[in-house]
């Protein structure tokens, strides 16, 4: 299979093509990924000289470039996208532009060259805000509350269109908060951790009961894997890691794996339209392809926070080239 994977130097897209180039040896990958803030070439550096593995620095927003670059493959699996709610709040434009322009390029490029399968990456925030009681499932309506939601909507809604319309063979896949080694430290945990290293209080929105469900990335990768090959066209597939955690808890476990104390939390104004809850069902992928997440969260969270521990050298990097940015 020659595979086209958007946004590959970011956390999942990156782990996401190391899992791929160990599971298929024989594949060759491209990599298209624009290196904005939140993408990290050196993500992949394990992987830079294996033959069947190709960088290039671009924008799925270039029309042209998208159809070179699908032009020489089979499949599409995008992750690109800009992800950071705050962000999203601050200055949505970027996030229509990308998430939903860049979607849009895509597809179209996909439908004129004709790809056996394009596999859209979403999230779970579509959906909006659940009740203390039930789940997220595949039927659920859309309700996104931030312009990030709002843009992964789009475009898994474009995703959807060009499937009824133009039986362009598409997948869609929505997952549940990842977890793991490679995320850009703004996301909680190696936010948290970054922060703690430089002996810095971490900010908890609100109360802190917010709760979202969490999934190693490395199960999300092999759930997309599987997704990609045995999926049915057209169809939307739910990952979740059925470990539903509230915000403070994964702050008190942090704490504890770094000798710190509550005293190390800062409690700050909360988020505007801040999710209450997330939590996803497993039910249609484990049942339909057998699929089902293997790390548990207790493991999956030592092994997290003891890679941004021996990787510090890593996160000082982002460090400097955020502030290089500024």
């Amino acid at each position: 299979m020659n595979l086209l994977v958007t946004g590959g130097a970011g956390f999942i897209g990156s782990c996401f093509i190391r899992h791929m180039l160990k599971k298929h040896p024989d594949y060759k990958i491209i990599n298209l990924d624009n290196l904005t803030y939140a993408g990290n070439i050196e993500n992949l550096n394990d992987c830079k000289d294996n033959s069947n593995y190709k960088f290039i620095k671009g924008n799925i927003c270039d029309k042209k470039l998208v159809r070179d670059i699908i032009s020489q493959v089979d499949c599409v699996v995008n992750f690109a996208a800009e992800s950071h709610v705050d962000n999203s709040i601050k200055n949505p434009e970027i996030f229509i532009e990308t998430n939903v322009q860049g979607t849009l390029n895509l597809l179209q490029a996909s439908k004129e060259l004709g790809v056996e399968r394009y596999l859209q990456v979403s999230t779970d925030e579509v959906y909006g805000s659940l009740g203390r009681e039930g789940y997220f499932y595949e039927t659920t309506s859309l309700a996104p509350n931030s312009p990030y939601s709002a843009s992964k909507a789009s475009a898994d809604m474009l995703t959807r269109a060009y499937y009824e319309t133009y039986k362009l063979p598409t997948l869609n896949t929505r997952c549940s908060n990842n977890y793991g080694p490679y995320q850009y430290p703004e996301k909680l945990i190696p936010f948290f951790i970054s922060k703690l290293l430089k002996n810095e209080k971490v900010p908890i929105y609100g109360d802190g009961l917010n709760v979202r469900d969490w999934l190693y990335v490395y199960d999300h990768c092999e759930a997309i894997d599987t997704v990609l090959h045995f999926g049915r066209v057209g169809e939307v597939y739910n990952i979740g890691g059925h470990n539903e955690k509230t915000n403070l808890e994964i702050t008190k476990l942090i704490l504890s794996a770094m000798g710190k104390d509550e005293t190390s939390i800062e409690y700050v104004k909360d988020r505007l339209g801040h999710d209450r809850r997330y939590a996803i069902s497993n039910d249609k992928i484990t049942k339909e392809l057998g699929w089902k997440p293997s790390i548990t969260f207790e493991e999956g969270i030592k092994l997290t926070i003891k890679w941004y521990l021996d990787n510090q050298k890593w996160i000082k990097s982002i460090e400097n080239k955020k502030a290089s940015l500024v």
